[in-house]
């Protein structure tokens, strides 16, 4: 039968050929081509490469070239039929009929891409003309050079309603042809067609395979839309294309995560800066088509550990696209199939980062990236009240919406796992065993026999939320006050902090281990690195108006009490907990809860802010003495005596 040639180009255009041949032999990457010891004739060093924008091989040892058909056939042996419907199985196309009908489809789509093709040089060309000066400046402006002007085929619209028209025309295009592509409109009154883009920049979108499908157009003055893009038509579908991705598939084959960020520019500037995976949609919301490509475009193994990044804006808006992105993405996870969230710092895009900060600046954020489940936490939980029970039912109501919503249903399971032990950790209650006994008998819940122990066992390794208020001070004071970790940085390590805190404890680490910083170049660097909604939360008046020895500027002898306090409560909590064993089971006191004690030493710690001196100085408070004492005060017995700094006697509790 007859086969279409445009039906072939498609299939050309929708199977890389690396995909083909790296079934079939081990390729290397070289520059932006593959190549491999050549398979039609003995080698030791490669001659055979790959190059997937032109669709050839071609061996310099002993010359066998041709495109993917060629290679089927002549490595696999196939018949040409047989090639063609093995690349149509790989492309998901069906074979062709042999009907004139089909015949003709193809060669419709082959006009239509013969048009944009001469309508994406004709834009080059203008821009190079006198009358493209202003939308040339323009680009330099925003800091882009010849090299990448001419690697984008970023062009130039002019402002005449005819000019692109009767250019193509002239090149001898149907005019119905540029109408159905959107290149041109026709009015409704009957007037001549007018071209759709005007004094404006150029961007020429390509598939996946780089083949020019779409544009869209930046205005330069006047009135009218900031960007315009192509309708949709036959070959463009905007749902399913993704701007950059035919030059992105190179650098996500070598690993790179694809970054997903907001428009051209974006990713035009990353991408010029080495930030190859950059991609960005057009105009709309992610769809679950887009994120298809971009889950086909890596290595499963490579996706597991470096998912796709989606990069939002730190503001408001940033973070609302990025919740609607997260609801978008839930239906379509899977053991292979995630994401990641990253946040640039306030008032900065991509673009602006790159020419700020440079591509270090763009991979720091990146590297900082939240995995989907911690972003969904800190979007449920970041600057948001929790003091209730019922406000906490509202966040588990929202979490758990969130959870149903994933189809895959182990993904789901451990999704509901993780963000309920999350939960968990973040709300739940100590026991306060000690006002429930009364004589050695429990006064309510499970009937006491007389028996039967009701001592806790352990308690989960969870940070409870008496603790979390603690947490959150001291890890604002490292923040402030950032002398501390030199000072305590092994302490401050062991700190049980929620987990949606922890990527702010590690960039803190990172930061601070290699060089000392002030308090004010820290939270610069902090924030952009990806940590500024955690940093505001941490750093808010919840915890300044808790403690005053928080605020950067305190003298460092008022901070490090601060410190002290907070660390002996916590020390002093946990002694109480050993106490409520001992009221359940008094046996076990002198072996267990007074060898602890004493195995603690004679550390010593600053009392709290309203214990203080005559002179202003705040208390030593042996805190571990007076929970000794309380043991050995509910057991009746004789107690320690416990001598304070001064020398003088401490018999009452401070």
């Amino acid at each position: 039968m007859t086969i279409p040639p445009a039906f072939l180009d498609e299939l050309r255009a929708r199977v890389p050929l690396s995909d083909i041949v790296g079934r079939r032999i081990a390729l290397q990457r070289a520059g932006r081509e593959y190549k491999a010891p050549c398979p039609f004739h003995a080698e030791k060093t490669p001659s055979f490469y790959i190059n997937d924008q032109k669709s050839f091989f071609h061996c310099f040892g002993c010359g066998a070239h041709g495109d993917a058909l060629g290679f089927l056939m002549r490595h696999d042996g196939l018949a040409f039929p047989e090639a063609v419907e093995q690349l149509a199985g790989l492309a998901g196309m069906e074979m062709p009929k042999s009907e004139p009908a089909e015949a003709q489809k193809y060669d419709r789509l082959k006009r239509l891409a013969d048009a944009l093709e001469a309508a994406c040089k004709y834009f080059e060309a203008q821009l190079r003309a006198p009358a493209g000066r202003n939308a040339l400046t323009y680009l330099i402006r925003r800091g882009l050079d010849d090299q990448t002007i001419a690697e984008f085929r970023l062009g130039y619209a002019p402002p005449a309603s005819d000019a692109l028209r009767a250019a193509l025309v002239g090149q001898g295009h149907d005019e119905a042809v540029l109408e159905e592509v959107g290149l041109i409109r026709r009015p409704d009154d009957g007037r001549s067609p007018y071209g759709f883009f005007r004094n404006r920049a150029i961007f020429p979108v390509a598939d996946k395979r780089g083949r020019i499908i779409a544009f869209g157009g930046r205005i330069l003055e006047g009135e009218g839309p900031k960007y315009v893009n192509s309708p949709e038509h036959a070959l463009f579908h905007k749902g399913a294309v993704l701007y950059g991705l035919a030059r992105a598939r190179t650098a996500i084959a070598k690993g790179e995560p694809p970054v997903v960020v907001e428009g051209y520019m974006d990713v035009i500037a990353l991408q010029a800066a080495g930030i190859g995976g950059a991609v960005a949609p057009l105009g709309t919301a992610l769809a679950e088509g887009q994120l298809a490509e971009l889950w086909k475009a890596q290595d499963p193994k490579i996706q597991r550990d470096y998912p796709p990044i989606l990069c939002f804006d730190g503001d408001g808006a940033g973070r609302r696209a990025a919740v609607r992105a997260v609801e978008r993405i839930l239906p379509v996870l899977g053991p292979a199939r995630s994401v990641s969230v990253a946040f640039l710092p306030q008032g900065e895009d991509p673009d602006s980062l790159v020419r700020n900060g440079g591509a270090a600046a763009v991979r720091q954020i990146l590297d900082d990236a939240l995995p989907l489940i911690d972003a969904i936490w800190q979007f449920g939980t970041v600057d948001r009240a929790l003091t209730t029970p019922e406000q906490r039912a509202g966040l588990w109501a929202e979490l758990e919406g969130q959870v149903r919503a994933i189809t895959d249903k182990q993904v789901q399971t451990l999704y509901r796992a993780e963000l309920k032990q999350r939960f968990d950790a973040m709300f739940i209650q100590a026991r306060t065993f000690g006002n429930n006994w009364e004589g050695g008998k429990k006064r309510e819940g499970r009937k006491w026999d007389g028996k039967k122990s009701f001592a806790p066992g352990p308690r989960p390794a969870a940070v409870r939320s008496s603790a979390v208020v603690e947490a959150r001070i001291m890890l604002a004071m490292m923040i402030n006050h950032p002398f501390l970790f030199e000072e305590l940085s092994e302490t401050f390590a062991e700190l049980a902090l929620p987990v949606a805190w922890e990527p702010l404890r590690q960039a803190l680490f990172a930061q601070l281990a290699d060089q000392p910083l002030d308090a004010e170049a820290l939270c610069v660097h902090l924030r952009a690195s990806g940590h500024a909604s955690v940093l505001d939360d941490v750093l808010g008046p919840a915890t300044t108006e808790r403690a005053r020895f928080v605020k950067a500027g305190t003298p460092k002898d008022q901070v490090r009490a601060g410190w002290f306090d907070i660390s002996s409560r916590s020390h002093s909590r946990s002694l109480d907990r050993e106490l409520a064993i001992a009221r359940s089971n008094p046996s076990r006191v002198e072996d267990q809860a007074l060898e602890r004690i004493s195995k603690l030493g004679e550390r010593k710690y600053y009392g709290n802010e309203a214990a203080e001196n005559q002179d202003g100085s705040p208390v030593f408070i042996d805190h571990e003495a007076v929970v000794a004492r309380k043991i050995a005060s509910a057991l009746n017995a004789p107690s320690k005596d416990v001598r304070r700094d001064d020398g003088t006697s401490g018999e009452s509790d401070p």
